[in-house]
């Protein structure tokens, strides 16, 4: 019987050796091809759970903007009835069709009231739960919010701050939250966003910039080429994004948030990098909300 000489063996081990290499390197592919499926599945479900959670809380949004308008609309009235009352009292030594008109006024305010109270109670019936309403102090406890969501929140404030009434207080935090929803909606996890707001004498302006477009891009991990034309613009659509109106339900509320109180929302994009929210309110602190009516001075 003959025995296979050394060299014969090396070359034999090697051979086995080389087909586990190539064995082992297959599965590792496989497997590899096997997680990034899996990434691509997790990503989708994401970003459709982070959809429905976004649709649900423009849906709480709306219902609350309803109870909130009701709200005012309610304190309006009660300020109505109680001039109606006070006319009618004052009206005694008046003709008595005067005091049967001012009897009117008051019966149908109370009617209103009551008409609104009862909507209100039904709009609140609606929502889930009916939470305290937030005020400016609660910005931080937004902006931390929004950063555990995956935003990279930067907040600059300049000038002296003061106290708004709360209805206006609420007006600039809900732009707020709308104009950071959308930078979460749109750019994802690692968005970064700059906060910033600028208080003068009688106004406020808030503004948020964020790179949304540019981190959507930079995470669907293409190449590099592929990238930079993904992210290229042309001078047309720079100058495009210098004057077209950004609209949307978002967009919509928040301007009309902010026209309660005399100021203007501008939505602008920046091409290749992503959008701008900016709020002004030149009377904010003495703004009522009702007409364009400025507060008497304190």
């Amino acid at each position: 019987m003959l025995l296979p000489s050394a060299p014969g063996v090396l070359g034999i081990a090697v051979a086995v050796l080389a087909v586990l290499a190539v064995v082992f390197l297959v599965l590792w592919l496989l497997a590899w091809a096997k997680v990034r499926r899996m990434r691509r599945e997790q990503v989708v479900d994401d970003q459709e759970f982070s959809r429905l959670e976004l649709s649900v809380a423009d849906q709480s949004g709306r219902l609350r903007i309803i109870r909130e308008l009701h709200d005012l609309a309610v304190h309006r009235v009660s300020a109505m009835i109680a001039q109606a009352d006070g006319a009618r009292y004052a009206g005694a030594s008046d003709p008595s069709a005067a005091v049967r008109a001012a009897q009117v006024i008051a019966d149908t305010g109370r009617e209103t009231l009551a008409d609104m109270r009862r909507v209100m109670t039904l709009v609140r019936e609606t929502e889930a739960e009916a939470l305290p309403q937030p005020r400016l102090k609660s910005t931080r406890d937004l902006l931390k919010v929004m950063r555990d969501a995956g935003l990279e929140v930067q907040f600059e404030e300049a000038g002296e701050p003061y106290e708004l009434n709360s209805g206006a207080e609420l007006a600039v935090y809900r732009i707020l939250q709308e104009a950071l929803t959308n930078c979460l909606k749109y750019g994802g996890d690692g968005t970064e966003v700059r906060v910033a707001f600028t208080w003068t004498a009688s106004g406020l302006a808030v503004r948020v910039d964020d790179n949304g477009f540019r981190n959507a891009v930079l995470r669907r991990g293409l190449g590099d080429d592929e990238t930079a034309e993904q992210l290229a613009y042309t001078v047309e659509e720079d100058l495009k994004a210098l004057t077209q109106e950004i609209t949307g339900p978002g967009i919509s509320d928040m301007r009309a948030r902010a026209e309660l109180f005399g100021g203007t929302v501008t939505a602008t994009e920046v091409p290749g990098v992503g959008f701008s929210i900016a709020a002004t309110f030149p009377t904010i602190r003495f703004h009522n909300g009702v007409h364009g009516v400025d507060l008497s001075r304190r």
